[in-house]
C-alpha cells in the first residue's frame, strides 16, 4: 500500500475520532477513576429513531475479585429521535437480569445491537460465576472472579428484549481462548459475522477472533481466533479489535474496497513506572487502553494491514491517555463515531464526533 494512501485513511481516522471536536454524550455515574460508560455500539431502527447500547462500570479491580468494587454494574440502552443531539434511557439491565441459569453474572463488559429484518438481536458479555477453569488450571482462576463468555438476547423489538430468555452462544474450555468478551458487528467476505475478544487463563493479553452469523448455532467451535496478531511496537501486549468501517468508493478509491478496522492495543497489562529520563508518553495497559487502525481490502479479515504500526493513533489529551472501544455507525449522511476516553478525573466518559459524509469524502479526492 502506498504512502499516500495511508496518510490519507490516517487522516480520515483522525477526523472521525477528533478529541478536542468530540463532546460527552453519555457520562460515567461519577467523576472519578475506575468509572466509565461505553463499550457498545449506536443502531438505528425502521423509524429512524438511533438506539446506544452501553455498560456502566463503577470502579473495581477485576485482579482481586468483586470484594475490590462492584465493577461493570449496568447494561443500557439509549434513545434518540432527534438525529442523536440528545439520548434517553429506554432500558437497562442488572447484573442480576443477566445471569444464564445457575451462572450469576459477576461484572458486565461489551455489548452490541444488531437490529435487521428478523427482529433484535442484543450480545452482551458478562463474567460469570458456576464456570471455572479447565482441569489442571483451577488454581489460576482468582478467588472471587469469573470467566467470561457471550450471550445473545432475540426478540421482535428492542422494548421486548426483558422478556426473552438469555442464551450463551460462545464460551470454551481452551485455555488460549477462555474468556470471550466485547461483541461487536462486522463482515467477512461480504456476509455478516460477530467479532470479539479473547484473553488467555493467564491474562497476559487480548486478541480479536470473529465467527460467521451464517454458520448457526453460533459456536466458539466455529471462531477464528487468529485473524488478527498483535502487533510489534506500542499494541504488543493487545490488539482488540471494536469496530470496522467500509469507506466510500469515491476518489482514489473509486475501483477498490477497502475497511478501516478500529483496535485497542498497550504496551503492557498493568501500568509499569518508566525511567525517569525517558520519553514520556501513554504506553497503554489494561483498562486505560489506546487506540489504533489497520485496514483490510475487498472485505477479507484474513488480510490485515496495520497502519498504526509504531504508535497509536488515538490517544485523548487528558489523563493517562486512554482512548478505546470505537464504534462507528454512519446513518446515510453522518458518521456517528462514539468512544471511551481518559479525564483528568481518572473516568472515562463516553463521547461522541458527528461528522458528516462529504467531509470524508473529500478526504479521498
Amino acid at each position: 500500500m502506498d504512502s499516500t494512501l495511508i496518510d490519507r485513511l490516517n487522516r480520515i481516522a483522525l477526523t472521525l475520532v477528533d478529541q478536542r471536536r468530540a463532546r460527552v454524550l453519555i457520562p460515567p455515574n461519577q467523576p472519578k477513576n475506575g468509572f466509565w460508560f461505553g463499550g457498545g455500539n449506536m443502531v438505528q431502527d425502521r423509524n429512524g429513531s438511533l438506539w446506544l447500547v452501553g455498560r456502566y462500570r463503577n470502579a473495581g479491580d477485576s485482579r482481586t475479585g468483586l470484594g475490590a468494587g462492584e465493577r461493570g454494574l449496568e447494561l443500557a440502552l439509549f434513545r434518540s429521535d432527534d438525529g442523536g443531539e440528545t439520548f434517553e434511557k429506554s432500558l437497562h439491565f442488572a447484573k442480576s437480569d443477566l445471569n444464564v441459569g445457575d451462572r450469576e453474572v459477576l461484572s458486565i463488559e461489551g455489548s452490541a445491537l444488531r437490529i435487521g429484518d428478523d427482529g433484535v438481536e442484543l450480545y452482551v458479555s458478562t463474567e460469570k460465576s458456576g464456570i471455572g477453569y479447565p482441569s489442571g488450571l483451577e488454581s489460576f482462576l482468582k478467588p472471587g472472579t469469573g470467566v467470561w463468555t457471550i450471550d445473545r438476547m432475540a426478540a421482535e423489538s428492542i422494548e421486548q428484549l426483558p422478556d426473552v430468555k438469555i442464551e450463551t452462544v460462545l464460551e470454551t474450555d481452551d485455555p488460549r481462548f477462555i474468556h470471550i468478551k466485547d461483541p461487536f458487528l462486522g463482515s467477512h467476505g461480504g456476509k455478516p459475522c460477530l467479532l470479539f475478544c479473547s484473553h488467555p487463563f493467564c491474562w497476559t493479553s487480548s486478541n480479536t477472533g470473529y465467527v460467521m452469523l451464517s454458520e448457526q448455532p453460533i459456536s466458539a467451535d466455529r471462531a477464528v481466533f487468529d485473524f488478527f496478531p498483535r502487533g510489534f511496537t506500542w499494541d504488543v501486549a493487545m490488539t482488540r479489535g471494536t469496530a470496522i468501517l467500509t469507506l466510500p468508493n469515491v476518489g482514489v478509491l473509486a475501483d477498490r474496497d477497502i475497511a478501516l478496522i478500529f483496535y485497542d492495543g498497550g504496551e503492557c497489562v498493568r501500568n509499569l513506572d518508566e525511567h525517569q529520563a525517558a520519553v514520556k508518553r501513554p504506553r497503554g495497559y489494561s483498562c486505560e487502553e489506546l487506540g489504533g487502525i489497520a485496514f483490510c481490502t475487498d472485505g477479507n479479515l484474513s488480510q490485515i494491514e496495520r497502519v498504526s504500526v509504531t504508535e497509536p493513533a488515538f490517544v485523548s489529551p487528558h489523563g493517562s491517555g486512554c482512548s478505546r472501544y470505537v464504534d462507528v455507525f454512519c446513518d446515510g449522511r453522518h458518521y456517528f463515531v462514539t468512544w471511551q476516553q481518559a479525564q483528568n478525573d481518572g473516568s472515562q466518559p463516553l463521547m461522541m464526533n458527528k461528522v458528516p459524509i462529504e467531509e470524508v469524502e473529500s478526504l479521498l479526492h
